[in-house]
Formats: structure tokens, sequence, C-alpha cells
């Protein structure tokens, strides 16, 4: 029979050390008397071996103790106490991870030193559960990333300072950013675009640093994402400095920078700002015509307007994307609209009112055409302009909305559909029928889909959800 097994091993093994020096016994004179072989004995004081009840009964008759004196939980003196919680430190799988070698802490190492190798333990522990205390982490990160560019009015100037200097370097003179323009950029910067067929799955292109390869996927310009935006969105980051991310405020700061920038080029501002202005005169602003323009995507011409729209015209605006079922995938506010968000602040995830434009549109005859709609709520009435895009993991619709007052500088602004939501008052769509409370209360059982990205922890140095083996030996194939 061996130890309990809530005795801890390394503890136990400093307490034998302490009480067999205290009587100024060697391992071998230990061994000699207990019948067992020092090199035996030295395994149990170091914590690597599960002493037998029958040994431990032997070792404290040796040692003239209780074995109660062996087992207690304590350690024995401050100093075993750090050598104990070293090597339960040194024990951890992200130690192990690193790949340094172990530190034995004999009579050598000054205790200074040894309480600095835990401090530096403790700190590495803080820093990898902060890395991973997944999804509050992002969530809280991604609120605060939000309020940043609520107080900017999302628009960013040196961001626009540094697309107008590239569009400059490349004679960009006129309208949208041609495929010829983003070529000329990524070579102005030093880069060469290779399409390959077998770009690693969880990434949307991948960066030879040593070479300056950009590599992108060989997919149609209609399914996923635009090839041109993410070419610029990777040029963001080197065009702006970022380096790797430190934790999730900052890859998410980095990507919301990256897609700035390459709305940026793909939209420049001084001639969306001339088209937008144009449009506001007929009382006719639409994000049909930005897209179709610059022939984007209507989500980037959504965002696009919302860089714009406040710096440059005064008008308060809110962005939401939903998913069919309802869930808020990605949205923004200056406008003072009282998004759905937990007690953190957060609101991807939240379901939207079922009475809003983003929920309704869904229901609607022809979804996928022009829609509008007023909606009366707890914080005063908006407009809303939406449209739907399916994806492969499902529809989304993407909705810009502004106040009531604002309504008449946009097209679809007279419209009459209505409608009023008194969220968050669970009555207004929260709580179901009380008739189908009654019939179905205790007599279901739902099982949540969870979306696995929201769990995944940032490694130091990487970025969530891309696999780094992948890209490493993608990189190495291209290489070679």
């Amino acid at each position: 029979m061996t130890a309990s097994p809530d005795v801890d091993l390394v503890t136990l093994g400093q307490r034998l050390r302490h009480l067999r020096r205290a009587k100024n016994m060697t391992l071998e004179q230990l061994s000699a008397v207990v019948g067992r072989a020092p090199s035996q004995l030295s395994l149990i004081e170091n914590g690597k071996r599960e002493p037998k009840i029958g040994v431990l009964q032997a070792i404290a008759g040796a040692l003239g103790v209780q074995m109660q004196d062996l087992l207690r939980p304590e350690a024995p003196s401050r100093r075993a106490k750090l050598e104990i919680d070293l090597a339960h430190f040194q024990r951890e799988p992200a130690y192990a991870a690193l790949g340094l070698p172990v530190v034995r802490p004999g009579r050598r190492l000054p205790s200074d030193a040894l309480e600095s190798l835990i401090g530096l333990h403790r700190e590495l522990g803080r820093l990898l559960r902060e890395q991973s205390a997944t999804p509050e982490v992002a969530r809280r990160a991604n609120q605060q990333l939000r309020e940043q560019m609520r107080e900017r009015d999302n628009y960013f100037a040196d961001i626009e300072q540094a697309a107008a200097t590239v569009l400059q370097s490349v004679k960009h003179t006129t309208g949208p950013l041609s495929q010829r323009g983003i070529l000329d950029i990524a070579a102005h910067l030093g880069f060469t675009l290779h399409y390959v067929p077998d770009l690693p799955g969880s990434t949307r292109s991948v960066t030879d640093l040593r070479h300056n390869r950009i590599y992108l996927p060989q997919v149609a310009s209609n399914k996923g994402h635009d090839p041109r935006a993410v070419v610029l969105q990777t040029l963001g980051h080197f065009v702006l400095g970022h380096n790797d991310p430190a934790d999730y405020g900052d890859f998410l700061r980095q990507r919301v920078e990256a897609n700035y920038f390459a709305a940026a080029l793909l939209m420049p501002e001084k001639f969306a700002v001339q088209f937008l202005r144009a449009a506001r005169a007929d009382r006719a602003l639409a994000i049909d015509d930005l897209r179709d323009a610059f022939g984007v995507s209507y989500e980037t011409a959504a965002h696009r307007f919302t860089n714009l729209a406040t710096h440059h015209f005064g008008i308060p605006v809110h962005f939401v994307r939903v998913h069919e079922s309802g869930t808020v995938y990605k949205a923004y506010e200056n406008d003072n609209v009282r998004f759905p968000a937990d007690v953190t602040g957060a609101i991807e995830g939240q379901p939207v009112c079922r009475h809003w434009a983003s929920r309704t549109v869904f229901q609607a005859t022809d979804p996928y055409s022009s829609f509008y709609q007023f909606t009366d709520t707890v914080g005063g009435t908006y407009w809303c302009t939406v449209h739907v895009e399916s994806t492969r993991s499902g529809e989304f619709s993407v909705t810009v909305g502004t106040p009531y007052e604002h309504a008449r500088w946009f097209r679809g602004g007279d419209t009459t559909r209505r409608t009023v939501s008194r969220c968050p008052d669970p009555s207004c769509c929260r709580r179901p029928p009380a008739g189908l409370v009654d019939r179905w209360s205790g007599q279901s059982w739902p099982s949540a889909r969870v979306h696995s990205h929201l769990l995944a922890a940032l490694p130091p140095g990487t970025f969530p959800g891309v696999d780094a083996q992948d890209v490493y030996e993608f990189l190495e194939r291209r290489a070679t």
C-alpha cells in the first residue's frame, strides 16, 4: 500500500530530507537502517517516487518521529517551501512546453535567486491565464475596442493618411482601386503575390517575410473573403507597423486597423466623400450605390460608410451584422442605439430584438431587395437599411441605421414600414407566450450549438484559430 493520494510527494520528500539532516544522517546511513538502496530514498526525497506505507513506517522509525510528521502538508522551513514551489512550477505543462532545463535548487543556489525564479514562474502563469481566459477576455477586449472606436466616430485619421500616402506612391489619382493598382502597391512595398491551392485552412493569407512573398488562396472572387481586401489587409499590417499580438486586445486592434486600411485603399477617402456628398445633396444616400460605385461587398461599403458619415457629414450611425438565428456577430454605434449586452457590456452572441430591422428582414417577402424600416425603441426612433447576404455559415443581415431626424438624407427614408421594440423589457420578445410556457416548461431540453472557436485560447506570439504547424510546414514546402 502506498501513501495517501492526497499527500504531495514533493512536500513529503522535503520533510524527509529536513528530518534526516536534523539527525545528521546521510542517505547511505538511512538506507542501511531501513533496508532500501540510497538511490530509492533519493527518489523519494526528490518527490519522484511514491513510497509504500511500510517504507514510510521504517523511515519514521529510523528518524525517531511519528509517520504523521512525514505526512504533514506544510513545508518544514521557508527555504523548503521555496524549493517545493519551484518544483511544482517546473512540472507545469506550460513550463515544459518552453523546452527550458529544470533548475535543481541545491544548497549552492541562493535563496534570493530561488525567490526570483519563483516570481518569474508566477508571472508566466498569470500571463498565460490571462491569455487563455476566453471568451471573457476576448469579449472584454472587444467591448473596450468598440468604445475607442465610438470615441473617434470610427474615423482613424492616421490610417486615412497612411492609405493616402500609399495611393500617392503608386500614382493613383481617381476613383476605385483596380487590381493593377493593388499589384503596384504590393510591389512598391516590396512584396510579390502568389496564389496557391494548398494554403492552410486556418488562414486567409500567409506571408513569407524571409522572401517577402504573400501567399493567397486560389478561390473565385464570389466565394469567401474579397481576395483584393485580403491582400490589402495583409499589407496593412506592415504599413501600420504591427508586431505579433501580445493579447486578444492587441489582436483585435490590429484586425480593425488592417481592415480599415484595406477599405481606405479600396474606397479612397477623397473619392468616397465626393460620391457621398453628391448623394446627400440629392437626399439619396444608399449603401447599395456606394457598394456598386467602388466594386466592393455590401458589408465593406457599410463599414466604410460608418468611417465617413459622422466625421464628414455629422450623421451618427450604427452598424450591426446579425445571423439568421438572431444573434449579433459584429456591431458599432455612435448614435446611442441600445444593443443587447451581457453584464460585461459585450454584445457578440447576444440575441437582437425580434422587432428590429435586422430580424424582421428575414420574414420579408423578398429579403434580398432593398429593405427599410423605422423602429420605435425605448431610446428613440431609428431608421435602418438592411441587406441580406448568404455565406457558408448561413444568412446574415447587414444593417446601417441612424436616428429618425437623419433618415431624410437616405433613399428609403420615407418608408412606411414601422415596428415597436420595448427591449430589454422581457415582455417585448424574450418571454414566450403563457400558453407555450404552460405546455412545454419542464418538457423540453434543447442542445445548444457552441462555436468552438470562441473558446480558443491565444498562445503567446501567435493568432487565435491559426494552426502554427500547418503554416510552418506550408512555408517550408514553398521555400524548397
